[in-house]
């Protein structure tokens, strides 16, 4: 019997270690990498450029930007899903190759020294990360929308923004707004709010990369919350190289977030999610994702320094 109690025992200690040494592996794998940025000025009324795609005229929200040195205007999305700031590598390589003074990059490099500006705010690093993703860019058609890169939350750590979805303008400033915030949490650069349906609690990943979405949640809480009999919308996707189906069908919901109330006229789900994916959404509390499109004819104001918003 002792031999046995000792066996048990030791393998508890064993589980236990697993658990402990399982969650500093992953506390630190996805843990962002040095916010790198560096940040001067403020600005305001910035338009924002909505892109369409099969249909949904919201499915991504660019910002223009300018590097340093050229005039042409390019485009960077807006994703609050990112926790780094990016650049398309294919995209740098065909201005490089008419400006190759302001655009230094060799074939092998992951990242790369760079000024950009989005009006008065003026945002550089020695360290930008290089996705090797991207499209020629136009330099002949100062009107062509060219995206070269997205805009993560590490620049939210350095100024608070403001999104004005009923004007399409946005905001990026170091104004200190008093009155009217509520609290969420800002961890690992994510950011997660919590909201209320139908007097349940949810805790809600606010990821401006799935723009096009209200609310992304899982199976049983769609159902329970879609309209009846409704027509479905399915649509394909790729993440982590697995293939998703995101099915999507209308709803008439209020969702209480912070001091306002939101319509939900569309709830969502996505099939094929990985088991590392699902982890990771439990292990931080995680039930759904909100998108741009659920605030629109509204104004957010993202603090995320002191960790609080505001919706107007």
């Amino acid at each position: 019997m002792k031999i046995i109690k000792k066996i048990v025992q030791a393998f508890l200690v064993l589980i236990v270690f697993s658990l402990i040494v399982g969650y500093f592996y992953f506390d630190r794998k996805f843990s962002p990498s040095e916010n790198y940025l560096k940040v001067s000025g403020n600005v305001e009324n910035v338009s924002i450029k909505w892109v369409s795609d099969e249909g949904n005229p919201y499915a991504a929200l660019l910002l223009p930007v300018q590097i340093k040195g050229l005039k042409k205007t390019f485009y960077m999305q807006l994703d609050f899903g990112s926790p780094v700031t990016i650049f398309y590598k294919k995209s740098l390589q065909s201005v490089q190759e008419k400006f190759a003074k302001q655009i230094e990059l060799k074939e092998k490099q992951e990242d790369i020294l760079l000024d950009f500006k989005i009006k008065n705010l003026n945002i550089s690093s020695e360290n930008f990360q290089l996705l090797n993703y991207g499209k020629k860019v136009d330099l002949q058609n100062p009107d062509s929308v060219d995206i070269i890169g997205t805009i993560g939350t590490d620049l939210l750590e350095k100024r608070t923004v403001s999104l004005d979805f009923r004007n399409n303008t946005c905001a990026f400033t170091e104004n200190e707004i008093e009155n009217g915030f509520t609290k969420f949490e800002f961890k690992k650069r994510k950011l997660l709010f919590t909201a209320k349906i139908e007097n349940q609690d949810l805790k809600l990943l606010y990821d401006s990369g799935t723009s096009g979405y209200e609310l992304i949640i899982n199976k049983e809480e769609w159902q329970k919350y879609k309209l009846k009999n409704s027509k479905l919308k399915v649509e394909k996707g790729n993440s982590w190289e697995n293939l998703l189906t995101v099915i999507s069908a209308p709803a008439n919901k209020e969702m209480q977030f912070g001091g306002t109330q939101l319509k939900i006229s569309e709830v969502t789900y996505i099939e094929g999610v990985s088991k590392m994916q699902t982890f990771l959404m439990k292990s931080s509390g995680m039930q759904g994702m909100i998108g741009n499109k659920i605030f629109l004819n509204h104004k957010l104001i993202i603090d995320c320094k002191n960790e609080r918003f505001r919706v107007e």
